[in-house]
């Protein structure tokens, strides 16, 4: 069913989303069963349509990018929202990227045989149907749909209303490649509007036909779908990430890697927040970190200690130790040590990113061991906190929580596993 079928015979918005669970439901098997091949086939073509539509998406997101500009969106957000040519090649990329993944379907993951001569498999499943939901960013509609489609997962879509002409003219490319690769074009859909009892009947579940929600935006709409999903999740809340400059980091090393962990791109969820520095180096490590932070336009925020090191510190609040800026600000705190920056981290963290600097390789191993975050960091910056840096291909998100998937969720994560058992004719005594 096209999205114009589902508009033309759907009364109301819960009849439209009651219509598309339905349908994402009946093309899931389809996907599931989908070759390799075809799953490919499928992403190339859309990639390639992606490229040759580069000229009408980036007049859609024209239109959105003003709109939301209009409405007074904060800078963040408007560079989140924005595409331009490079930003679409990188899409483009991104899905060839994907389709070239080894297929994650099917994958033994575990082998064994029993005394009574059973051999058990653990094979890789797609999960079903994933509904993802999305502000602003409307890479997420490529991104996502090739995740889910490598999968072999059914896919429903509903992005911002500050990116819906990006995202629906994105969409296009991916049905595109679809129909090229002879598959369903229920496979991936769009919700074709902005309401937003769309992701209230989402989050309910769609009369069973959504398996997993995966939120992708700011805190208020990954709250709002932790508290009322009645499915599984895969999210984070915050990330609020820190760097750990220890007593032993090179001073050069921990400039290049704060200053890229915060001012690379500030809007990110892996964008540093909290800059900890150990006492022991402070004399010497203190104030080169915080005025080259100054001098790159980013506003800091200090304890006592911080502030004495340059007159344009502002005093940082006890709110600032437990705040994502996602802008050009940063909290930043003197510390006694290893055992008091995990405490602080322990403490006002999220479970998302946090890195330490240093050349102490058992200080390392201590903060990788026991900093509970999904991702920990030892020299290198944390905007790396990224699937495809990780090697994935892209990712839907970045999951805090602990059951199933944690950190960057790629093809691998949007999958589940079934026991395949193989016997001889044994029966149970």
């Amino acid at each position: 069913m096209t999205q114009a079928q589902f508009l033309d015979t759907a009364s109301d918005t819960l009849d439209l989303m009651t219509a598309m669970g339905q349908a994402a439901r009946g093309s899931a098997h389809l996907a599931a069963l989908a070759s390799s091949a075809t799953k490919d086939k499928a992403l190339r073509a859309a990639a390639a349509a992606i490229r040759a539509s580069s000229a009408a998406i980036l007049g859609a997101n024209a239109q959105d990018v003003a709109q939301a500009k209009a409405a007074g969106a904060p800078a963040s957000s408007i560079d989140r929202l924005t595409l331009d040519e490079k930003r679409i090649e990188a899409m483009a990329r991104g899905v060839e990227e994907i389709a070239d993944l080894p297929d994650p379907v099917g994958r033994v993951l575990a082998e064994f045989k029993r005394p009574n001569g059973l051999r058990i498999e653990r094979v890789a499943t797609p999960l079903g149907v994933i509904g993802v939901i999305y502000e602003s960013r409307p890479n997420v509609t490529a991104d996502a749909a090739a995740l889910c489609l490598k999968a072999g997962n059914a896919t429903i879509l509903r992005g911002g209303s500050d990116s819906l002409r990006s995202s629906r003219a994105i969409h296009g490319c991916i049905v595109a490649g679809l129909e090229k690769a002879g598959l369903p074009t229920d496979v991936v859909s769009l919700v074709p509007t902005s309401d937003r009892a769309a992701v209230g009947a989402m989050l309910a579940g769609l009369d069973g036909n959504i398996d997993v929600i995966v939120p992708r935006g700011g805190k208020s709409l990954v709250a709002r779908v932790q508290h009322e999903a009645r499915v599984p999740v895969f999210a984070h809340l915050e990330g609020i990430v820190h760097v750990f400059v220890h007593a032993a980091a090179d001073l050069d090393m921990a400039k290049t890697i704060v200053l890229n962990a915060k001012m690379r791109r500030t809007g990110i969820c892996g964008a540093a927040e909290t800059l900890l520095v150990d006492r022991a180096c402070a004399g010497s490590h203190l104030a080169p970190l915080v005025e080259m932070l100054l001098d790159a336009g980013c506003a800091v925020r200090g304890d006592d200690a911080t502030r004495m090191v340059d007159q344009r510190v502002t005093a940082a609040s006890a709110q600032d130790w437990d705040t994502e800026y996602l802008d050009a600000i940063i909290a930043v705190r003197i510390v006694d040590g290893l055992e008091a920056a995990m405490a602080h981290i322990a403490k006002h963290g999220s479970h998302h990113t946090d890195c330490i600097v240093t050349q102490d390789a058992a200080a390392a191993e201590r903060f990788l061991a026991e900093v509970d975050s999904a991702i920990v960091v030892h020299n290198a910056s944390t905007q790396f906190a990224d699937g495809g840096e990780f090697g994935f291909g892209g990712e839907i998100g970045i999951a805090t929580g602990k059951m199933h998937a944690r950190g960057p969720v790629g093809v691998e994560q949007l999958t589940s596993f079934k026991y395949r058992v193989h016997g001889t004719g044994q029966a149970r005594s």
